[in-house]
């Protein structure tokens, strides 16, 4: 079985084999007709269980048939202008190919001897997002495996740098339509749920800063101290911005730790007519992005970046088999010369660039050459042209929606999601419009025709456009927008004469 090893196959071989899978793949989104196949999970569960792992079939084309029927056929496809659902892009070639040759490579970003010229690159992107943002010279940062653990790393940072060791007294203010990853990360922590104070947001869905600033004044006269205050650049549900240079002021006056959640908007700092709406980002303490959002790379491409690099020493341990405490450097060095010390290699003088020493992973995928390889093809520009297409897509969209009398509309966009709810003419019932909307979804992605999300607005059922696909058109919204409608009547003509 050796020859499976990619050292031990030729290189025609190795072409051969992955020449066909990318083939397979690229004629499959050539012909997919819909998102989804609309297959169901006791459909496709019996399939997959009757496989025998145990018997091997020898070779990858057989492998690759069985594949269309276990996965490629009924996968959900993010590329399909009707996937309008969560938090999910369709992916940019370039970034396609440094999949590809970073899974062949299959470098570990912990440590240098591992990587090398990986821990480089992946060091002048953290260097580049960082000056974006506007971080300053002591910015650093490590690539992760997306926003909930980068919003976990950098509120592991601000516990370590609040002014007490008592963690009962610590609290995290975070806006009401904050992601859950705020909490979870307050239960991991240490800190608890009722650690995270949810403060309110306004009409646009934002976080209100007269409400912030009472809740830090009323917790700290109760004895308790702000640990950090998480704003949001991109509410999952309504892509709304908290106002980012308000917040950064309050942190600063209760000495909090300001962290940015910008796993959705951090599209904007590529952005040439939006950067604007990030404006105050640069006073954070730390940032999420998200490049698997926004930057349109495949899952998963994520980092947290912080104002002071020396923070990341919070998640810094050492072990003799990986990457020692920085003393001595052990190497073979060439002999003294006569009367003088040996020359010391310039790789010896200092300590390895190890990332293992900023990361809470220890192995890790070289996921920055994906970034890398789409800036060194498209560019900034090119990257931030497709962020704005979708934001301009979801005004549009928010137009058709707020001319519609079928539907109502939440809030206007800041960025390209649009939550909305059918509202039948001759239903009152808030029970029963919020049976309808939930049944029209599941109906609409059992048929494979478009997949929405959903949400609750209120305690109400709403529906959700997650628009990430710069091939989607407003011709794609109002078609879903008519299959919504025709499910959710389908449903009310059936139960309201039945009910009758």
């Amino acid at each position: 079985m050796r020859s499976h090893l990619l050292n031990d196959v030729t290189a025609e071989s190795y072409r051969r084999s992955v020449t066909e899978g990318v083939e397979r793949v690229a004629n499959r989104l050539a012909t997919t007709r819909r998102p989804f196949t609309g297959v169901s999970a006791d459909e496709l569960a019996p399939v997959i269980s009757a496989i025998d792992l145990d018997q091997p079939l020898g070779n990858a084309s057989a492998a690759l048939d069985e594949l269309e029927s276990v996965y490629l056929r009924d996968a959900v496809y993010f590329h399909h202008p009707r996937y309008l659902g969560h938090l999910n892009c369709p992916v940019v070639i370039p970034a396609v190919l440094g999949e590809a040759v970073l899974s062949a490579v299959n470098s570990s970003l912990d440590t240098w001897d591992q990587s090398a010229g990986g821990t480089l690159i992946e060091r002048r992107l953290i260097d580049w997002t960082a000056r974006r943002i506007g971080l300053g010279p002591a910015a650093d940062g490590v690539f992760t495996s997306g926003g909930t653990q980068s919003n976990l790393q950098a509120l592991l940072l601000a516990r370590e740098e609040a002014k007490t060791a008592d963690l009962a007294k610590l609290r995290i203010f975070t806006s009401e339509c904050s992601h859950f990853s705020v909490q979870k990360s307050a239960t991991l922590l240490g800190l608890g749920r009722e650690a995270v104070v949810p403060i309110p947001v306004d009409r646009d869905k934002r976080m209100q800063t007269v409400a912030l600033a009472a809740e830090l004044a009323r917790r700290t006269r109760e004895g308790l101290v702000p640990m950090a205050v998480v704003a949001t650049a991109g509410t999952t549900d309504f892509g709304s911005i908290d106002p980012l240079p308000e917040i950064a002021e309050l942190a600063g006056q209760y000495g909090a730790w300001m962290h940015v959640d910008a796993a959705y908007g951090c599209g904007l700092l590529a952005s040439a007519t939006r950067r604007h709406l990030l404006d105050g980002i640069e006073h954070a303490d730390s940032v999420t992005v998200d490049y698997h959002k926004s930057f349109f790379q495949p899952v998963s491409s994520s980092a947290v970046l912080v104002r002071d690099g020396a923070t990341l020493s919070h998640a810094t341990y050492h072990a003799d088999y990986l990457n020692p405490r920085p003393t001595v450097e052990v190497g073979a060095l060439p002999p003294a010369a006569p009367g003088g010390a040996p020359p010391v290699p310039g790789g010896l003088r200092s300590s390895m660039p190890n990332q293992v020493d900023k990361s809470l992973q220890t192995t890790r995928r070289f996921d920055a050459l994906k970034l890398w390889m789409t800036l060194r093809v498209m560019g900034a520009d090119g990257v931030g042209q497709l962020f704005d297409e979708v934001c301009d897509l979801a005004a549009a969209g928010w137009q058709l929606l707020a001319a519609d009398p079928r539907y109502d509309v939440v809030v206007q966009p800041q960025l390209s999601t649009l939550v909305y709810r059918y509202i039948p003419d001759a239903v009152t019932s808030p029970i029963e419009i919020d049976r309808a909307n939930l049944y029209a979804r599941k109906a609409l992605f059992a048929s494979g025709e478009a997949v929405v999300a959903g949400t609750k607005v209120g305690g109400r059922q709403y529906l959700k456009f997650t628009l990430l696909n710069p091939e989607t058109t407003t011709d794609d919204i109002a078609a879903v927008l008519d299959l919504i409608a025709g499910h959710a009547e389908q449903y009310l003509g059936e139960n309201l004469v039945h009910a009758s």
